[in-house]
């Protein structure tokens, strides 16, 4: 089934807060000396992905990804690939970036801004090899679900921006959001899942602390993997 290359403009309900968080000493340097290098500013063309990494290689872009611990891990595992991480969070920015220093990952950019205009308008159609969401937001009051980001109109973007055959990998230590995300994503023209129902965690992609400290206090954790069609 055919997905439209180019999704009408999402209405702009935000999924995330802008929180203030203090920023430390190593993070302000790296943001400062490593920053030139390693991110991306926000523009409304697509960049030349190939000259920002200095090669052509399949690419991944994670949404989210809070200090980075799991995005270093990943890009570390797989030299093959290159991946764009977004955050919004300046401590967080800062904190890859240390990652990425003491790591030595040239595989690895960051983009500061919303990842719903970083899709909009910084990713070609069909150019990614793969889309992570990892433990977002899962505004737990009722009233607040419409502003979780696993929606129809996100999700629509999204796989647009996905290859053929490139993964939408998902993950949530909430059930009743995972249990959302398993319908939306089910639902979604020209995705299928990967398993029956909820995927067991891939050994790629490792625990945070934050989700291990939840696993020994007994919360669940729920991996969806789709692979676009």
């Amino acid at each position: 089934m055919s997905i439209p290359e180019s999704p009408s403009p999402l209405r702009v309900i935000r999924s995330f807060v802008m929180r203030t968080g203090r920023t430390t000493t190593g993070q302000a340097r790296a943001l400062r000396e490593l920053g030139p290098r390693f991110i991306v500013a926000p523009t409304v063309h697509v960049p030349d992905w190939d000259t920002v990494f200095g090669r052509h290689a399949p690419r991944v872009l994670e949404i989210g990804f809070g200090m980075g611990e799991a995005t270093a891990g990943i890009a570390a595992t797989h030299p093959d690939r290159d991946f764009i991480g977004v955050e919004v969070h300046t401590p967080g920015v800062g904190a890859l970036l240390l990652r990425i220093e003491s790591q030595a990952l040239p595989n690895l950019r960051i983009v500061q801004h919303d990842a719903v205009h970083v899709l909009q308008d910084m990713i070609a159609p069909s150019s990614l090899a793969g889309l992570h969401v990892f433990f977002p937001d899962p505004w737990h009051k009722k009233r607040h679900h419409k502003r979780r980001l696993i929606q129809p109109a996100f999700l629509a973007l999204a796989v647009s921006r996905l290859a053929p055959g490139g993964l939408m990998h998902c993950a949530t230590d909430w059930e009743d959001y995972a249990a959302q995300m398993l319908d939306v994503l089910s639902a979604q023209p020209g995705l299928v899942n990967t398993a029956t129902g909820y995927a067991p965690r891939p050994d790629w992609r490792p625990p945070s602390k934050f989700e291990q400290r939840g696993l020994r206090l007994g919360h669940g954790v729920w991996d969806l993997v789709f692979r676009r069609t």
